[in-house]
């Protein structure tokens, strides 16, 4: 099965072309993005080896959906999709911070409490929790944005400002913004049947100066999914939760000795591996987005994407 590992288009009037850990961003004069979203896995900073079918495309459909179906709350770069693997929007200069926020004690906040910390980028979290509870209230624990595939880095608010990374009027208006989406998400994925746990969002500066939303939006890559239905019994019981996002790759490398640390060796993928990981995409797809997904056409996919591309840039 033909996936997209990389590209390198060369379109009329491209500027640069930046390769971030799943997407590749090429530059046109300066004023558009066009942003295709490849088919790379990522985990714990680490690109992996093999790519997964198709997780391009529903990475790209699902934050589309999703940008549309909040813009009316927060403004995003968002202009067109001329391909089920590509997004086209406003040059923008984004904040080098990540505005996670986080609705349960799941993943890395849960791992840091296990470990007996109390304290996640200078927001305290409660005593008495266990693995998977609701906090009182979402938490926003942001982080930098690492350049050129480096780890990001758990950050506070105070750390935030005291260093000059975003102002306190621009840094004020990331958190409302973050809340909001937040807000709007879990209504979406309440309606089917999902419990949106935690999520991430990045924000940047449009040449006008105008704030909006960038990059993905509750996807699979960016977010976490459990299932609403047995939540409740499964905390009650000590059950493991079933979710839906990309934790289930990071659960099954730890298992097998990775975790993205110095002399460590990423475990080989098989196969059989590879597709489960895909179905997994495309079952959140479907639940999150409540239509069936259409697998695109990925005979000459390279060729596909840059036809599209090219079509939208003449007109």
């Amino acid at each position: 099965m033909n996936t997209i590992n990389e590209t390198n288009f060369k379109f009329p009037n491209q500027k640069s072309v930046y390769r971030g850990k799943v997407r590749e961003v090429y530059n046109i004069n300066d004023s558009l993005l066009v942003m295709v979203a490849t088919d790379r896995l990522s985990a714990f900073d680490v690109i992996l080896p093999k790519q997964i079918p198709f997780k391009g495309q529903i990475l790209n459909q699902i934050a589309t959906r999703m940008m549309n179906d909040t813009a009316a709350i927060v403004p995003n770069w968002l202009l067109a999709n001329p391909d089920e693997n590509v997004a086209v929007g406003q040059l923008c200069t984004p904040f080098k911070v990540e505005m996670v926020i986080r609705g349960y004690m799941s993943g890395h906040a849960a791992r840091e409490y296990a470990a007996g910390k109390r304290m996640l980028c200078g927001v305290p979290m409660p005593e008495g929790l266990k693995e998977n509870d609701q906090f009182p209230f979402p938490i926003i624990t942001p982080s930098t944005k690492a350049d050129n595939g480096d780890h990001d880095e758990d950050i506070s608010r105070e750390a935030i400002l005291a260093q000059g990374i975003v102002i306190e009027a621009d840094y004020l208006i990331l958190e409302n913004y973050t809340r909001a989406l937040f807000t709007k998400g879990t209504e979406i994925a309440a309606k089917r049947g999902l419990i949106l746990v935690d999520t991430k969002y990045e924000f940047g500066k449009t040449n006008e100066g105008e704030i909006v939303l960038i990059d993905e939006i509750h996807t699979p890559d960016s977010s976490r999914y459990f299932y609403a239905e047995g939540y409740q019994e499964r905390q009650n019981t000590g059950g493991s939760q079933k979710q839906l996002s990309k934790e289930f790759v990071r659960q099954w490398l730890i298992e097998n000795g990775f975790q993205g640390l110095e002399g460590q060796k990423i475990p080989e993928m098989s196969d059989a591996k590879i597709i489960e990981i895909s179905n997994r995409y495309i079952e959140l797809y479907e639940q999150i987005v409540g239509e069936p997904f259409v697998k695109a056409a990925t005979e000459n996919v390279l060729d596909r994407i840059e036809k599209n591309i090219n079509s939208f840039l003449s007109n």
